[in-house]
């Protein structure tokens, strides 16, 4: 009796965020951290839990892709643009299938540098999803042209998302908590824009299984014609 392999085989999925926590035990697929500045102090190690858990929201989706933590940020959660240029660079070279960025930058100036690099990432078959909003104020690259840009609808549950237009534009959207953590109310665990993405990350990855063409406008078309993915 044949077992159906976990969802993600054969994917790279890199983490733009604040490191990871390999031994947490909601970190369950075959993950490696990367530091892309020699400033670093050479670890990718997470310090702050972020990242660990947005890679396991992720992972919970997808357990039999590759991971990649890339770390971004520390206690601060905050980084500069060029920081985050690199490490989408990164991104690129290493051919990574897919990039989840739980961040974003309200910083304008830096539209057509972010526009140039999402359109080296899709010639390359490289897929960002990205927040489309800081707070309030939007995002790039979320709000970018062939960006999954990811909102959050804090009425979905976890294993549900959808689609919507909004101004001329797809968006996505999902629910804003990560994983339950035993005896803590998911109101007072991490939560927000950042799981998000992240649960539309899952999503994403589940959507690339077996397709041979993984552009934008086709990987759009499959999640929209299957609004809600069982985690089974």
């Amino acid at each position: 009796m044949s077992t159906k392999a976990p969802f993600g085989q054969g994917l790279k999925i890199a983490v733009i965020d604040s490191g990871v926590n390999i031994h947490h035990p909601h970190i369950c697929a075959r993950t490696h951290g990367v530091v892309i500045d020699p400033e670093d102090d050479g670890s990718a190690e997470d310090t702050v839990g972020h990242g660990t858990a947005v890679t396991a929201a992720i992972q919970e989706k997808a357990p039999g892709a590759e991971y990649f933590a890339v770390k971004l940020f520390g206690a601060s959660l905050r980084s500069s643009t060029a920081r985050l240029i690199r490490a989408i660079e990164w991104a690129i070279e290493q051919r990574m299938d897919l990039v989840n960025l739980s961040l974003g930058t309200p910083d304008f100036e830096h539209r057509a540098v972010l526009q140039s690099l999402v359109d080296r990432a899709a010639s390359a078959g490289v897929m960002l999803i990205s927040a489309r909003h800081t707070g309030q104020r939007p995002a790039l690259p979320g709000v970018l042209k062939s960006v999954i840009g990811v909102d959050v609808d804090w009425d979905l549950p976890r294993d549900c998302y959808r689609i919507a237009n909004v101004d001329g534009a797809t968006c996505f959207f999902a629910s804003g908590f990560p994983r339950n953590l035993p005896g803590i109310p998911p109101a007072r665990n991490l939560n927000g824009i950042s799981f998000a993405v992240a649960n539309m990350t899952g999503f994403v990855a589940r959507a690339c299984e077996g397709q041979a063409q993984r552009s934008f406008d086709h990987i759009r078309d499959v999640l929209a014609a299957a609004s809600i993915w069982s985690q089974a």
